[in-house]
């Protein structure tokens, strides 16, 4: 079955995580492109002010609190779609949380709690959503990422598991929904660093304040890419060029990543003596202080030429493309350092 997805204006879209960094910059956007939107989050009161700031311009929103590793409260994000606007065209799996630390400073209870939304929560809304395309004939599927599903990084070895974990996820659920000719896209955005709250959410076991290494994109960056994903089968949109490169120079020299990771990786997530706001720290379990950018002292680019690129590039092309050059500087690279 050949995949048609609608126009932005003409759809409705779920989008978990809405209260948050990359979240909040997909609602604020599908909105103010004319879609619909059901913004689903923890954090309720976050979320009625989202929803009172769009409908007072003419947006069409509705809220959801719902925490997503509870399959119950996704069953219910479902309800409200149907309730609010008939139904949906898109979900996006959004939500996620973070831990800063090695594996063994980081309790093994706080990886299961990583994997119940990062995971288990994707899951869920992927499931969910693909039951109700299924009775519309199509639509799309955008699970988030991160550039950290295709290698490791120091310090964050518990969410970049569960990133390698939604991507083989994806891959899977795409094979089954085109083995049953479902019309439904499955997409997996790979964001690189994003200028998001998410270092001063993440629950923090290194003796200094966490950050995100640079370069850092602006969270519209990544709304840009869900967006496109919703009105266009892909299979992979990478956020962010710094990201993306970074991505594959480790796959063309994996050792010769980890060497670098090795020495720079901690010092390069640590921002001493600038922890942002205190009242963001650690929603691992419960929700925090939500905004669309981190409040530590950082720049980050408003726009991805590389994004852009994969937006109006045939995917086999640009990887292909992208690949060759990856394993060319991985090679001058390698020279360099005998």
């Amino acid at each position: 079955m050949t995949i048609r997805l609608k126009p932005l204006r003409e759809q409705v879209i779920v989008v978990t995580g809405a209260t948050s960094g990359n979240g909040l910059a997909t609602v604020e956007a599908a909105v103010a492109q004319g879609a619909a939107c059901v913004a689903v989050a923890r954090n309720a009161p976050a979320l009625d002010a989202l929803r009172t700031r769009l409908s007072a311009t003419g947006g069409r929103i509705a809220t959801c609190v719902a925490d997503v590793s509870d399959p119950a409260a996704v069953d219910r994000v479902v309800t409200v779609a149907i309730d609010s606007f008939g139904g949906f065209d898109s979900w996006v799996n959004n939500a996620g949380i973070g831990t800063y630390g090695t594996l063994e400073q980081v309790p093994v209870a706080d990886h299961r709690r990583m994997f119940d939304v990062n995971y288990f929560g994707t899951l869920h809304g992927a499931l969910a959503a693909a039951r109700h395309l299924r009775t519309r004939g199509g639509g799309a599927i955008v699970n988030i990422g991160s550039i950290l599903s295709d290698r490791a990084i120091v310090q964050q070895g518990p969410y970049t598991a569960t990133k390698h974990a939604v991507q083989a996820l994806t891959d899977t659920l795409r094979m089954e929904l085109e083995r049953d000719n479902a019309g439904i896209s499955v997409t997996l955005v790979k964001p690189g660093p994003i200028d998001t709250p998410f270092p001063e959410h993440a629950r923090n076991f290194m003796d200094q304040p966490p950050r995100l290494p640079h370069p850092l994109y602006a969270p519209q960056v990544v709304a840009d890419a869900i967006l496109f994903a919703c009105a266009h089968p892909r299979r992979t949109l990478y956020a962010g060029g710094g990201g993306l490169l970074a991505s594959l120079l480790a796959q063309a020299a994996p050792r010769l990543t980890d060497v670098i990771m090795e020495s720079f990786g901690t010092k390069a997530q640590q921002k001493p003596d600038d922890a942002g706001d205190p009242t963001r720290r650690d929603n691992l379990e419960q929700p925090r202080t939500d905004a669309l950018r981190g409040s530590q002292n950082v720049r980050a680019r408003q726009s991805s030429i590389a994004l852009q690129v994969q937006k109006a590039a045939s995917s086999r092309l640009l990887f292909g493309t992208l690949a060759g050059g990856a394993v060319l500087a991985a090679l001058r690279l390698a020279r360099s350092r005998r």
